[in-house]
């Protein structure tokens, strides 16, 4: 065997690849999130009511996905990416993929569960199973974390109990949901007076329904939570169409205020109940309202008309193959008549992973990673 290669002793060749290697190992063993879990409505669904056959609540059709890197339609409410696709980028791993898409159709089977993690989020999705009302053909958050059972089962089968908990144990668990809620109840109430939910009772009662999901994904090793609180609802275009004025509906945005304020209290509530719990606490809100206070500190331009629809504020009609939409999207706050455009998308994620204490607590994504 030669003594060298191209004039370069084989022996310091051999001392390079042995150090190469445990480079490599060492950023395998030192990921310091190995699997995010996502949870949540439409904000964060990745494609998962793509497969649902009869759902009518879908964005697997142009404009959605214009701005995405493969220019097309994936089941994002979106013109490209969304928080869950940031987050995951933030993170150093892939976009979890839908669950359903790793689920057989024939069989409904679980095939091999990704150890970087699964997205559960469907469009249209509540924290109550009566939320998506008509349309019933989405993923309700109880279904989620039903969903989420099988694949702790699988995650035991495949890395042993003690291995399965450690993984998830460091893995991120995302929930964002709360918003479908409130439309609900908005819509209905103006239709039914005779409505026996009061707003406080009806926020209440989506506070512990929330908290009881997470004590059974605690009860299934999740210890890291990244929770979002709900934004402006009454700001969004479907909202303000209904004014004359298209001012931002103030009566929604209030709700939306005080389920943040009950949903910051339970988790606070949950870490005393179970102290080994981190949570990291995302102000949609106030993020929201430093926008449409002060649009052009953030480039945006365009805070009350949707990038893509038709009609009052392109929002009479939805992001429909038929619809116009904008040209100049990283101007607008909102893509369609209740999503954000990528580029708010992109924000969000920012001031979640790094942020202030002002938008997120008492920790932020970052900080909670390295606990």
């Amino acid at each position: 065997m030669a003594n060298s290669m191209n004039g370069i002793p084989v022996r310091f060749i051999l001392i390079l690849f042995f150090y190469k290697i445990l480079f490599l190992l060492d950023g395998v063993c030192s990921q310091s999130v190995p699997a995010l879990y996502i949870f949540g409505d439409s904000l964060v669904d990745v494609g998962n009511n793509n497969y649902i056959t009869l759902s009518l609540i879908k964005a697997n059709f142009p404009h959605n996905g214009i701005d995405f890197p493969t220019g097309e339609a994936t089941g994002r409410f979106s013109n490209g990416k969304n928080v869950a696709d940031f987050l995951a980028e933030k993170v150093g791993l892939p976009t979890a993929q839908p669950y359903l898409s790793l689920v057989s159709s024939k069989w409904k089977t679980l095939s091999k569960t990704p150890i970087t993690g699964v997205n559960f989020a469907s469009g249209g999705a509540g924290l109550f199973n009566r939320t998506d009302g008509f349309f019933r053909r989405v993923i309700s958050m109880t279904q989620q974390v039903e969903y989420y059972s099988l694949v702790h089962q699988q995650l035991v089968q495949q890395l042993g109990s003690d291995g399965a908990r450690t993984h998830l144990a460091k893995s991120l668990f995302f929930i964002v949901i709360g918003s479908n809620d409130l439309f609900a109840y908005f819509n209905n109430n103006n239709k039914n007076s005779s409505n026996q939910d009061t707003p406080q009772r009806y926020i209440d009662l989506m506070a512990s329904t929330l908290k009881q999901f997470v004590k059974r994904l605690y009860g299934m090793e999740a210890r890291k939570f990244v929770v979002t609180g709900v934004g402006m609802i009454g700001c969004c275009p479907s909202r303000r169409r209904q004014s004359d004025t298209n001012e931002c509906q103030v009566e929604a945005n209030d709700w939306s205020i005080k389920y943040n304020n009950a949903l910051i209290l339970l988790l606070q509530d949950l870490k005393s109940e179970l102290s080994d719990i981190n949570y990291s606490y995302f102000d949609t809100y106030g993020a929201m309202n430093n926008i449409i206070q002060d649009p052009e500190t953030h480039g945006i331009t365009e805070i009350e008309e949707a990038c893509c629809g038709l009609g009052n504020l392109k929002a009479d009609i939805p992001c429909i193959p038929i619809a116009k939409y904008c040209s100049n999207r990283h101007d607008h706050l909102f893509w369609d008549r209740v999503h954000p455009t990528e580029i708010v998308s992109s924000f969000f994620a920012d001031l979640f992973y790094n942020g202030s204490q002002q938008l997120t607590f008492p920790i932020n994504v970052e900080q909670l990673v390295k606990l």
